[in-house]
């Protein structure tokens, strides 16, 4: 019970943060030009409880996915309809499109503003994240080690993009599940083709190869009383090796686990020195532990104020390629749906973020706000998109639209709206059957 409070607690604030801010930028845009605004609504349906200050009603309603701002005229396509001078139709094209645009472009705003803040005041991520991809561990079995990959080789490419950093390769890795991806490696100075049979993990059907980097393993906790304590070991030790053997961080509980009673050097690296210090890990069951919680090896990316600006833009302009391609492989059958989050997803993900610390929060809130902006953008009917579509094609054919035109166009969009939506809360609920949609096939 406590889950799903949180969540929906969880879901309403990040969510609420994105409306407002949305909503505002229409608001502020259309106050600016002149507009009259008769109401500002976060969610949809029936009035619940507000307030009404000048010629605004500021006002929650019944259905909280989403939200409005109602603007004097808009919606009404009667010709030679007399038209008051704060009315929306009264207005340039060039007006109207800003006022449309402007919801997106806050929302784009708060992505650069939470990544420019979070580079300034610093950010922990895992090393590793920007180093070449170069494999350290291949798991047995796995369709890295059928490909016959190996360690040490360099991935250069992945389905003829080029790949940089291992925050490339996973990206590239896992929005291609089940999918006979082309890679090329450099090995030993050789570029060789390898076809790589991906499969899926999760319910979000994720693709996974079964290769990692060469990540060495952090400390993050140290029990009381634990063979680890004992030993010296503290938080944020930093294991470079057992018994003079390089160990990575996939390999190190293989280690541990395999032998227990046994006395076992650690090489670790702590404040710049190199300690060594003997554990031995405790029996409990059939296999060794030593008593600590454990993470890839971190760091504290910060920035100077103009650097986190520059790489706000860098890193948000990424993600809107990713994005734009993520949208393009539903169509083509690239991405499976399952990849695909909808309300009940964002809430879950909103929850997990909430219960890691205000970071994750943050970060979450700035992928949700950038996603939001773009698809706005798209040429959808009910989005601001399709408005600002419809005004555009007018503005090269210097004449409106007349009313049946109009009529029709909403009204696909709204088809359209209602189809997504349904569409996208299904999916987020097949997700959770066993075997996602394969589960309801009968036969």
């Amino acid at each position: 019970m406590a889950n799903i409070v949180g969540t929906i607690l969880a879901f309403t604030f990040v969510f609420g943060i994105l409306v407002f801010v949305h909503e505002f930028g229409h608001f502020f845009m259309a106050k600016l030009a002149g507009v009259r605004v008769e109401v500002f609504s976060f969610g949809y349906g029936k009035r619940l409880f507000g307030f009404k200050k000048g010629e605004t009603d500021y006002r929650v309603s019944l259905f909280p996915m989403g939200g409005y701002v109602k603007m004097l005229g808009e919606g009404l396509f009667e010709k030679d309809r007399p038209l008051a001078p704060d009315d929306l139709m009264a207005k340039t094209r060039f007006l109207r499109l800003l006022i449309m645009a402007m919801g997106s472009i806050m929302n784009i705003v708060l992505a650069l503003a939470i990544i420019a803040f979070m580079n300034v005041v610093g950010t922990t991520v895992a090393e590793y994240f920007d180093d070449k991809p170069v494999i350290g561990w291949i798991e047995s079995g796995s369709p890295a080690e059928k490909a016959g990959l190996r360690i040490d080789d360099e991935i250069v490419r992945i389905a003829g993009r080029e790949v940089a950093t291992w925050s490339d390769v996973h990206l590239a890795v896992g929005s291609k599940p089940d999918r006979l991806v082309k890679l090329e490696v450099r090995r030993e100075g050789e570029i060789l083709p390898v076809d790589l049979q991906t499969e899926s993990v999760t319910r979000y059907e994720m693709g996974y190869a079964g290769f990692q980097a060469k990540i060495l393993t952090q400390v993050e906790m140290v029990f009381p009383g634990s063979p680890a304590e004992k030993a010296g070991l503290m938080r944020k030790d930093v294991i470079r090796a057992i018994d003079g053997k390089l160990v990575y961080f996939y390999q190190f509980l293989e280690v541990i686990q395999k032998n227990a009673g046994n006395e076992l050097r650690f090489e670790v690296e702590r404040g710049g020195q190199v300690l060594t210090l003997p554990v031995t890990p405790r029996r409990e069951g059939s296999v060794g532990r030593i008593g600590i919680s454990q993470v890839p090896k971190s760091i504290v990316k910060k920035y100077g104020f103009f650097a986190a600006i520059g790489r706000s833009f860098d890193e948000n302009l990424k993600n809107v390629f990713l994005v734009i391609r993520f949208i393009r492989g539903l169509f083509t059958g690239e991405t499976p749906t399952s990849q695909l989050g909808g309300p009940l997803a964002i809430a879950n993900f909103s929850y997990t973020a909430f219960r890691m610390g205000w970071q994750p929060l943050l970060g979450w809130i700035a992928v949700i706000s950038l996603q939001l902006g773009i698809l706005n953008l798209f040429p959808i009917p009910v989005f601001d998109g399709g408005q600002i579509f419809v005004l555009v094609v007018e503005s090269i054919f210097r004449r409106d639209l007349g009313p049946k035109a109009r009529q029709v166009w909403m009204s696909i969009g709204f088809v359209i709206f209602a189809f997504l939506i349904a569409f996208v809360l299904v999916n987020d609920l097949v997700k959770m059957l066993p075997n996602g949609w394969s589960s309801l096939n009968p036969f």
